[in-house]
């Protein structure tokens, strides 16, 4: 891969495939384009238009969500949307059409966007919108950069009173203890997301903690202080330090924390939405083998039975995963052809990776989640088959037909290599 940094808002012409590449959050090869090019997109980097009493803001794909935070929190704006990163473009935001823990109320970023300028590998600018190419407005978000280069967006921001969020936990101890929560009382609940210890067993499979959120109220008492310092791994351990023993004490120590069963305060941002942002380097901690990551979304029907299956599987197989999240997203349709959000039950993983044996547990997890139509997610994808990307994203025909010829990447080329 050739990455060709730019400022200039065209499509150069190389020999071979282009592919737009922001800041290289995705985890697995669809910002990666192996015997083509990538186009550097970070030099898109200006703020267009911004309007603080409306919120409405306009700027180019490689600007980061922390560089607008920065410049509009102190307006009284936040993201309307927001993933567990800000260090992500607002071209990737669109291209992988990110979700955050207000799923359930707002829809993912892509559902924020009101327009969009494309730039085609024939050099055609296109403005999209809902109502202005909207065939091809849907194709590009959650699109993965290959229906061409967005080159500026514009979206809604969400008013907000401070930089703080009003927090509730909920120890929970059982699986059937966080869906009691998150479809008791989440249309209450501004921001939802659980932790899970995925090493539990028995009556407690499924444990633990339910996380909520509110921005604050304007007036609030005892605001924290904005973080400090942030921190980093500095060396590469030569060995998983996320394995074994270590995670089950790490996973029984996160769980019992929590002294009481609901704890509630007022927190930063940051803390609450980039917990790993304040880590640099995290993914150190894996060794040098690193990590898989895997998402996937089931029905909500079947969610609950298929979840615990799932959660069986893990535990039988002891490759345990630290960063373990569960969430019901809402009802809301996808906003692109190739989303992945979608009304269901979504269970997202790390693993450390050991070789043949993490690759055998991720087969029986795609099993499950095949046999009840379900998806996994392409932003932390690095081995799903092209039959179940095609399962997963029936609407997979009609998103070849705005397909740029001068654009692909990696991923595509894996998923589609036998599919007619």
């Amino acid at each position: 891969m050739l990455p060709v940094r730019f400022r200039d808002q065209v499509v150069p012409r190389v020999a071979g495939s282009v592919l737009p590449y922001g800041n290289g959050r995705s985890y697995g090869d669809s910002c990666l384009n192996n015997g083509g090019t990538l186009l550097a997109t970070r030099g898109l980097d200006r703020f267009l238009a911004f309007d603080p009493s409306t919120g409405l803001i306009r700027c180019e794909a490689g600007v980061l969500l922390s560089e607008i935070l920065s410049l509009t929190v102190g307006y009284g704006w936040f993201l309307p949307v927001t993933p567990g990163t800000r260090l992500i473009t607002v071209g990737g935001a669109i291209a992988n059409d990110v979700h955050g823990k207000n799923h359930h109320l707002a829809g993912t970023f892509g559902h924020q966007v009101t327009c969009l300028e494309l730039v085609r590998g024939s050099g055609e600018r296109v403005l999209c919108s809902a109502t202005d190419r909207a065939d091809l407005f849907a194709a590009t978000i959650g699109g993965l950069g290959l229906t061409g280069l967005i080159t500026w967006a514009e979206f809604r921001l969400k008013r907000i009173a401070n930089p703080y969020v009003q927090v509730e936990r909920i120890r929970f101890d059982s699986l059937d203890g966080f869906f009691d929560l998150a479809l008791g009382a989440e249309r209450e609940r501004e921001y939802t997301v659980a932790w899970i210890d995925c090493l539990a067993t028995g009556r407690h499979l499924g444990r633990g903690i339910y996380m909520a959120g509110t921005h604050a109220a304007p007036t609030c008492d005892g605001a924290p202080r904005a973080p400090g310092r942030t921190l980093s791994v500095p060396f590469d351990p030569p060995v998983s330090l996320i394995a074994g023993p270590t995670l089950k004490t790490f996973n029984e120590l996160f769980y019992r924390k929590q002294f009481r069963r609901v704890q509630t305060g007022l927190e930063h941002y940051a803390p609450f939405f980039y917990p790993l942002d304040g880590i640099d380097q995290w993914n150190r901690i894996y060794g040098p083998k690193g990590f898989l990551q895997y998402q996937s979304v089931v029905p909500m029907a079947l969610g609950r039975d298929v979840t615990r299956e799932m959660l069986q599987c893990i535990a039988r197989s002891g490759q345990g995963s630290f960063l373990s999240v569960l969430k019901v997203f809402g009802d809301r349709p996808p906003a692109g052809l190739l989303s992945f959000p979608r009304p269901g039950v979504t269970l997202a993983l790390d693993f450390p990776f050991k070789g043949p044996s993490t690759l055998r547990l991720f087969d029986t997890l795609d099993a499950l989640v095949a046999q009840v139509g379900g998806a996994i997610y392409p932003a932390k994808d690095a081995r799903m088959s092209p039959a179940l990307f095609a399962s997963g994203y029936p609407r997979l025909d009609e998103f070849r037909r705005h397909l740029d010829p001068v654009f692909s990447s990696s991923f595509w080329r894996r998923v589609t290599e036998d599919v007619a």
